[in-house]
């Protein structure tokens, strides 16, 4: 083959294509090194930024003043919402221990689960993180062990109850403060309060006759729904639904009775996960057959915690929540 190029092109031809090649090779070289040079740089940047972000003060949700001195490289949290908010927020490698009931993402299926209300003290005492991110029902019950853990180095950040989106968007910013995460969380906050507007937006612009929604929290015989002053009460006022149980507030339970006299358009459940087609045994109930939302099969079931939550993933559940409600107007 050599040969037949030499009598077509001549020498001239081949040391013209070897010439070649080592430029391309010389060019691929130096676009790899360029490539590692920009990475390392970006890298550093990165670094740099975290330092000028510590130390850091502010304040939790328990009225304390919290100075953390450096970044933190290892996370337990023992709230799944904390863990949730952690993950958003890129932290995920940083976790090393999570509740007993976090389940999201995946990844933390595989991560050492230290307690839930009750916290294994002496396991998070060995896992020795730089931070903890506990609830105001740990810093109610458990104040000795807090104590334990931040005399043994570990900062103790309370992370309060929430019952609104601008409480979960401050939690989101605090969780943020403390790691060293601020831009990301911007991101995530601005992404869903956007969201959250053009759905308020078109629900104000399209929909005129608004539908009574029963949100079932827990099943019959002892049924609790949300009132006011809960995620899932803002969530219908946004998208133009009125809550069946507007006149209550936060979690109550009301009877089979009670409920049926309120006619609702459509029932929201929330328990899925642990009881077999909720929707099936609502339309099943005796007495109920005259309700709007049964008649008319109106009952879904939604990933409880996309709605009670107080994480990133509420914004899915407004949408969920839309799209069931106003199909006509929502559905994608």
């Amino acid at each position: 083959m050599i040969s037949e190029f030499l009598k077509k092109w001549g020498l001239v031809g081949l040391v013209l294509l070897f010439t070649m090649a080592i430029i391309t090779g010389c060019g691929t070289t130096e676009q790899n090194t360029q490539d590692e040079v920009n990475a390392d740089q970006e890298e550093q940047a990165a670094e740099e930024e975290s330092e000028g972000l510590f130390p850091v003060t502010f304040v939790d949700d328990a009225d304390r003043e919290i100075t953390i001195e450096s970044e933190p490289e290892t996370i337990v949290s023992i709230q799944a919402s904390n863990t949730e908010v952690s993950f958003a927020l890129g932290l995920g490698d940083k976790v090393i221990g999570v509740s007993d009931y976090c389940n999201y993402p995946a990844e933390v299926l595989d991560i050492e689960k230290v307690g839930a209300q009750d916290m294994n003290a002496e396991l998070i005492l060995t896992l020795l993180p730089d931070i903890a991110l506990v609830t105001d029902y740990h810093y109610n019950t458990h104040p000795e062990i807090l104590e334990q853990f931040e005399e043994a180095g570990i900062n103790v950040v309370v992370v309060g109850s929430a019952s609104s989106f601008e409480d979960v968007y401050n939690k989101i910013d605090m969780i943020a403060t403390a790691t060293g995460s601020q831009t990301v969380a911007e991101e995530i906050i601005s992404d869903m309060k956007e969201r959250h507007e053009a759905i308020k937006e078109q629900a104000e612009e399209s929909i005129t006759d608004k539908k009574k929604v029963w949100v079932e929290v827990s099943p019959a015989p002892d049924i609790f729904t949300t009132g006011q002053n809960t995620f899932m009460h803002e969530m219908l006022e946004s998208i133009q639904a009125v809550n069946a149980a507007e006149d209550h507030e936060g979690w109550v339970s009301l009877t089979e009775e009670e409920i049926v006299q309120l006619n609702p358009d459509v029932i929201i459940t929330t328990y899925g996960y642990y009881v077999d087609n909720p929707s099936g045994d609502v339309l099943a109930r005796d007495g109920w057959a005259e309700v709007p939302a049964v008649q008319n099969e109106q009952v879904f079931d939604v990933d409880n915690d996309t709605v009670t939550r107080p994480g990133p993933r509420l914004i899915e559940g407004v949408e969920t929540l839309a799209e069931l409600i106003y199909p006509e107007v929502f559905k994608k």
